[in-house]
């Protein structure tokens, strides 16, 4: 029976990773902020599919939270086979209308403790010859859009520079860069999203579907429907001022990229 940890567990895609490992037969560590929901939600998928679901309530835009979770992926105990680093959020506005700490809260949450949990778990994963990191980012990396943007950009930048660094250790790591995804990300940031077109929603468990087949196939970046991928084609060929131009007039339409 392996083990897989994720944070903001307890909607949207973390949710519907925890839906599917569980329905998969893994056991679970799920990481959010919110005791209750984290226990409701243990409690189903653990009577749904006979599987453990530990809780470990986190807020990972603080340090004690984040070392609470470094601590849980280096316990050789109770070794974890998959991290999900799901957790993240957006701030409503352009840049120098958001508050500055608001944007490092951020950037915590999005960068440093990326970084450090991943650390903390593809140590142990390097030295028992295999396991697997999952990065949620967004494909608003690929365009110019703020700090959350630019955060993600880091996401993807991190996740395939340490996938090169650890090839032939047996620990994989992967980048997702969703779209718009239908879950509480824009609610929670007072963002709006009725202009968003129907075609750029994406189901959540369809997406998770693709990501854990694209991570068993060694991919390190996963943009998971072909719309999207069509869509980053162009933003290839398009030049970037022009790009600038509508990135920056969408996300003031829509928000910041909505993945999670």
């Amino acid at each position: 029976m392996t083990t897989a940890l994720i944070t903001g567990a307890t909607a949207g895609i973390g949710a519907a990773f925890a839906r599917r490992l569980a329905a998969d037969g893994h056991d679970l560590v799920l990481v959010a902020r919110d005791t209750k929901r984290l226990q409701e939600q243990a409690t189903e998928l653990h009577d749904r599919h006979g599987i453990e679901a530990e809780v470990l309530t986190a807020d990972l835009a603080e340090d004690a939270g984040i070392e609470s979770v470094e601590a849980r992926l280096g316990d050789h105990r109770r070794p974890v086979d998959l991290l999900v680093n799901n957790a993240g959020f957006g701030n409503k506005g352009r840049y120098l209308e958001v508050p500055m700490p608001d944007e490092l809260r951020m950037l915590k949450v999005h960068c440093e403790a990326v970084l450090r949990l991943t650390s903390a778990a593809a140590g142990p994963m390097r030295e028992r010859g295999r396991g697997g990191v999952v990065n949620v980012a967004s494909v608003a990396a690929f365009v110019p859009r703020g700090t959350y943007g630019a955060s993600k950009a880091w996401v993807v930048q991190f996740t395939q520079g340490a996938a090169r660094d650890l090839a032939g250790t047996g620990v994989r790591l992967m980048a997702l860069c969703p779209g718009f995804v239908r879950t509480e990300f824009h609610e929670r940031a007072g963002m709006g999203t009725g202009n968003i077109p129907g075609w750029m929603w994406l189901d959540p468990d369809k997406l998770v579907s693709t990501a854990l087949s694209d991570l068993a196939r060694g991919k390190s970046l996963s943009v998971p429907d072909p719309r999207y991928k069509a869509l980053m084609g162009v933003v290839k060929l398009t030049p970037r001022g022009l790009l600038g131009g509508f990135s920056s007039r969408a996300g003031r339409k829509y928000g910041p990229g909505g993945d999670h």
